[in-house]
């Protein structure tokens, strides 16, 4: 059978020619679950579900920062505080007048107009993990019956995919060590024929060229000769006639050449690529993920093609120590490429139907450590917000003078995820998805931000 692990080895004979379509288990959570179980559950939801529209292509791009942003050092500082709160970072103006950033930042700043900052975010539950920053849901929601699903795999059963060949939900995050950091969003009670499509490890090296290795290169060539072939072999055969609908639109996906054309990055116009930069060289990792800018070039080239949700994990922003030289690098890497996907989106008018939020799972202390670092701190998290037609170029909330709590307007997990959903066409409060009792469950609890929509 045909592997996605390098070079083509060898096809089966003939397409029950076994497991031909198991390439395809590959991308998603489940290990026995192949894409045309995807498209078949998907089929049975568009026939009973009804939220969302099926014909409107909005999407959301969820950016994690692993390991919690020191808030006092991106989207809240407080110069006014002592030194041991305050830190090293100046607050920098933006194009909005009256709204300060971190100096980190001052490609964002200079069109802060576009952007929207939320500076008072509670209830975070302290986990080092992307659960609430994916479901807007704590851990134990619905955990005995398989927790709460992401917003991705209630965006693929309520809307399913706008264009066959391409995956309603992908997630771009590769395998951290801290696993945890990489979690694309779950599938929850909804199951794994939800689940995001993963192009990532061993398959994202064969599917993408990367021109810095000619190793890979050659390589990239034997995979796509592979699937000339494979695809020769099967029309010569007439073997797509004999499968249902539902396998032949798997077999779209793995065949076609759109969805690994949008991850390719290398095909994208050399100085849009030099606008997102690469992340590189990576620093302070560790357990967690690279800066790797390339991935957000990458989402919206997803989202062009038809994604409607994709998510990735951008550095890890665990500051025991030294925090500002971390928040220095992943900070300046952050500011090139969240700064370059919204002028991106916004010079292909995909902004206002494109939503984009970068968050991490909680803030950090305000005073800072012996170790010049800054230690957990759930009590209060900001997040940055861009697109999806919401109102920009203002902050939401604020948080007392040493930054420790919520001041004015506190903002929920579930008030963001409602206002997620609002932005790319589902009303949380009318489109729940059934659980496995077939009770309905919200979409998230909160309520939609009045401020931003």
């Amino acid at each position: 059978m045909l592997t996605l692990h390098g070079v083509p080895s060898r096809y089966c004979d003939g397409i029950s020619r076994r497991s031909a379509l198991k390439i395809g288990a590959f991308s998603f959570g489940a290990t026995t679950l192949t894409l045309a179980d995807v498209y078949r559950a998907e089929a049975a939801t568009k026939t009973t579900s009804t939220g969302g529209s099926l014909s409107q292509h909005r999407a959301v791009i969820n950016v994690f920062l692993g390991g919690g942003p020191a808030h006092l050092d991106t989207w809240d500082l407080k110069p006014d505080a002592p030194a041991e709160i305050r830190g090293e970072f100046k607050p920098i103006k933006t194009n909005v007048a009256g709204i300060e950033i971190g100096e980190c930042f001052p490609k964002i700043a200079a069109m802060m107009d576009k952007f929207a900052i939320i500076r008072s975010i509670v209830g975070a539950q302290g986990g080092h993990d992307a659960y609430q920053c994916t479901t807007g849901y704590p851990h134990s929601s619905l955990a005995a019956m398989g927790g709460r699903p992401s917003i991705g795999s209630v965006v693929s059963k309520l809307c399913g995919s706008v264009d066959p060949s391409v995956p309603p939900f992908v997630g771009l995050a590769k395998r951290t060590d801290h696993v945890e950091w990489s979690d694309a969003g779950q599938c929850g009670f909804l199951g794994s024929q939800y689940g995001a499509f993963k192009p990532s490890g061993p398959d994202m090296a064969n599917m993408t060229k990367n021109t810095t290795n000619q190793a890979h290169l050659g390589e990239r060539q034997k995979l796509l000769h592979g699937f000339d072939t494979l695809r020769k072999e099967m029309e010569s055969d007439s073997v797509l006639s004999t499968m249902d609908a539902h396998t032949q639109r798997a077999m779209n996906v793995l065949l076609s050449s759109k969805l690994m054309e949008a991850m390719d990055v290398t095909k994208e116009d050399p100085k849009i690529r030099d606008r997102y930069g690469d992340g590189r060289p990576y620093k302070s990792q560790g357990d967690g993920a690279p800066t790797a800018n390339d991935q957000l070039l990458m989402a919206r080239r997803l989202v062009q093609a038809g994604a409607r949700c994709v998510t990735l994990s951008f550095g890890r922003w665990d500051s025991h120590e030294k925090n500002f030289n971390l928040v220095r690098d992943h900070g300046g890497k952050l500011d090139q490429a969240l700064s370059a996907l919204v002028w991106d989106l916004d010079r292909l008018d995909l902004l206002d139907d494109v939503t984009v939020i970068a968050w991490g799972e909680f803030g950090r202390t305000p005073r800072i450590n012996k170790e010049g670092g800054r230690d957990h701190w759930p009590q209060v998290s900001s997040a940055i917000l861009a697109g999806g037609g919401l109102k920009t170029g203002q902050v939401v909330g604020s948080t007392n003078r040493l930054g420790e709590n919520a001041k004015d307007r506190p903002v929920s997990f579930g008030d963001v995820f409602a206002t997620l959903y609002q932005s790319i066409g589902l009303n949380p409060d009318l489109n729940p998805v059934n659980d496995p009792t077939g009770r309905p469950q919200l979409l998230a609890e909160g309520k939609v931000m009045k401020e931003l929509i």
